[in-house]
């Protein structure tokens, strides 16, 4: 099939030029402030998910509730996912409610920030970064420094200097002819729509992601390889961030019009993982389990950076701050969903004696 066409192709006869392109140095500023939003924001998210199973940990002196082959923690990782990403999707469920309301210059700063996530550098830096605090964090172990540099990370005011003020407001477009209201409805159509078609292999995608990092990783225990338990799940995260940066940094090189294929290699290799997890012995060691990771990250990041290009280039500019926000909505319910899971997956596996 051929390539999707954008839904509103330029009007050559309308007699509007297209606005003239931003000078570069905006543009620069403009790249350079949601590289930094983005790093702040998600660093810390990814170093507590990387750092999960550290801070779960008992204390030392007690004993963990069973003593299951899966050397498994009184708490599954899954709630720290959950304690993440449940604010966020409350928060994101009530704004349309109480959007109408707030001043407009909040509802523009919402809707920028509600756009960071297409950004591909910001992308790459969460990956790479967000790893190694991972590790860091978990070999220190919870306590006042990790909340000294949790709070740092997530301090951005840089953002705002280089971001500065907002362009003057476009025109707005004349409203439709009573007569025209068809055109308005199937517009929105053609917009959900779009939105669905990324946001939906977006959505599986992601909740077979997230509930293989913060359901099966954990119980991925390989007693024969040197590292302790902690590290093995750290050093899957990281290698799971990895392939995340190299996949998101690539989407310039690779891009995919259709993410269906991304979505049924991720249900795959979950399940496969479900399996190992299941089945004793089905993985020889935790040099497989860190290619999987590998390959997991590059699946999941791929198709994240996608969906929104896509995003991007299919849906015109004034309604892709909605189509943004549906497909992040979704993605948000898949993550949360993973969440659950886990740990029902936890505690299904470590009931096992």
């Amino acid at each position: 099939m051929a390539d999707e066409e954008p839904l509103l192709p330029p009007d050559e006869d309308s007699g509007h030029s297209p606005p003239p392109p931003s000078p570069p140095a905006s543009s620069w500023r403009i790249g350079a402030a949601f590289w930094i939003l983005g790093l702040c924001n998600n660093l810390p998210y990814v170093v507590m998910l990387s750092a999960a199973r550290d801070l779960l940990e008992p204390r030392p002196g007690e004993e963990r509730r069973n003593r299951s082959r899966h050397d498994c923690d009184p708490v599954g990782t899954g709630a720290v996912l959950l304690a993440d990403v449940v604010p966020a999707l409350v928060v994101k469920l009530l704004l349309p409610l109480v959007g109408p309301y707030l001043p407009d210059r909040l509802r523009v700063v919402g809707m920028a920030l509600c756009l960071w996530g297409s950004v591909s550098a910001v992308a790459a830096a969460k990956g790479t970064l967000s790893g190694l605090g991972g590790v860091a964090l978990g070999s220190a172990g919870a306590g006042l420094g990790e909340v000294t540099f949790l709070t740092l990370a997530s301090s951005y005011p840089s953002f705002f200097f280089l971001l500065g003020p907002a362009p003057p407001p476009r025109p707005a477009p004349p409203l439709p002819h009573p007569d025209e209201g068809g055109g308005a409805s199937e517009e929105k159509w053609g917009v959900a729509k779009a939105a669905l078609r990324q946001g939906a292999p977006l959505g599986i995608v992601y909740f077979a992601e997230y509930f293989v990092n913060q359901g099966l990783m954990e119980l991925l225990y390989f007693p024969s390889s040197p590292l302790p338990h902690s590290a093995q799940y750290r050093t899957l995260q990281l290698l799971y961030q990895a392939g995340v940066f190299v996949s998101r940094s690539s989407l310039r090189c690779l891009r995919l019009r259709r993410l269906w294929g991304l979505a049924l290699a991720q249900v795959l290799l979950a399940s496969f993982l479900l399996a190992a997890v299941a089945v004793n012995h089905l993985l020889p060691g935790l040099g497989v389990a860190a290619a999987l990771a590998l390959g997991e990250g590059l699946v999941g990041g791929g198709a994240y950076g996608n969906a929104y290009n896509n995003l991007s280039e299919q849906v015109p500019l004034p309604q892709q701050p909605l189509a943004v926000a549906v497909v992040t909505l979704v993605a948000e319910v898949a993550i949360a969903a993973a969440g659950g899971v886990a740990l029902g997956a936890h505690a299904a596996f470590c009931g096992q004696e």
